[in-house]
């Protein structure tokens, strides 16, 4: 499944490759047609400000997510793919999480894209049975690509 990825670098940043976020993105894409993502890498004040505006938290986020939903019974244009949502994350967010969390850079924004297009397709983690099944696949899919699980502390 190939999803069309809009990558946005809001930010100078080392990020991982578009190719790497593709790789994430078309793993965690679970609809059984095409579709397409954007995804924004930004900074802590954008964050910040968007958590407020949308989630009334005053402060940088690792990653937040807008799935996108049609108004009334308009389909989206037949040459384009569904269009998922979008996914928003900190670069700033993801370097200190990863310090603190002793990983690699690369594998939390892998952990965070997956995250994202995961809450895209309506999982959650609100209550705690929809938490487990939200991170049982994240485990499932970060395991494909070599990742320990992220929810386990791990001694390096």
């Amino acid at each position: 499944m190939n999803t069309e990825l809009d990558l946005q670098l809001a930010v100078e940043a080392d990020t991982p490759s578009k190719q790497d976020f593709q790789t994430w993105v078309d793993l965690a894409n679970e609809q059984k047609q095409p579709a397409s993502v954007c995804l924004r890498i930004c900074s802590s004040n954008e964050i910040q400000t968007l958590n407020k505006t949308y989630r009334q938290k005053d402060k940088p986020t690792n990653v937040l997510s807008f799935a996108y939903t049609l108004e009334g019974d308009s389909p989206s244009p037949e040459d384009e793919p569904p269009h998922l949502g979008d996914i928003i994350i900190c670069d700033d967010v993801v370097k200190q999480e990863a310090c603190k969390q002793h990983k690699s850079k690369h594998d939390h924004y892998a952990h965070m894209v997956i995250h994202g297009m995961l809450h895209l397709q309506g999982y959650n983690h609100i209550q705690d049975d929809e938490a487990r099944i939200m991170e049982a696949r994240e485990v499932d899919l970060l395991r494909n690509l070599g990742i320990k699980n992220p929810y386990e502390e791990h001694n390096e």
